[in-house]
């Protein structure tokens, strides 16, 4: 996924406490840089700052992280000879988004609770079934076209 020009990700979005692999493409590769590292934080006040080297490949440099619960997830990028790719001064900011959770049931009461459907979605599904199938059998049986299946026993 493009989220910015010259940066991917290997998600479709940026979940908390998950990891992720980020491919760089941007004025530091273009420009043939033998090394490159990854200078990332965490909300407004970059915590929980870190810095390492990227893997240099054919396809840009890449890095694997693992994001932690924040709001935002901000970059630039910097080469051996302290040249920055910092968004023009604006750095590379991304949401990251919370983990869903909608559909567990959460039971304070169990050390460790069993996840548990919300009843709400269990019968939504029972009631596309039943919908499903009157959609599906009703035109065949006011037509005369649904045939049922007969045992052999019960000609007798």
């Amino acid at each position: 996924m493009e989220l910015v020009k010259n940066i991917f990700f290997n998600t479709d979005k940026l979940i908390e406490n998950s990891k992720i692999k980020i491919s760089y493409t941007g004025k530091l590769f273009q420009n043939n840089s033998e090394e490159v590292f990854i200078h990332y934080g965490f909300g407004n006040n970059w915590d929980n700052l870190n810095e390492f080297k990227m893997e240099k490949s054919e396809l840009g440099f890449q890095a694997e992280i693992e994001l932690l619960s924040n709001d935002t997830l901000n970059l630039c990028f910097r080469n051996s000879n302290g040249e920055w790719d910092n968004n023009e001064g604006q750095n590379y900011i991304f949401p990251i988004e919370k983990n869903e959770l909608a559909l567990v049931v959460q039971d304070e009461n169990l050390a460790v609770a069993p996840h548990k459907l919300r009843k709400t979605y269990l019968w939504s599904k029972k009631i596309r079934l039943a919908i499903y199938k009157i959609i599906t059998y009703l035109p065949k049986i006011i037509s005369g076209n649904y045939k049922r299946k007969v045992n052999n026993n019960d000609e007798q």
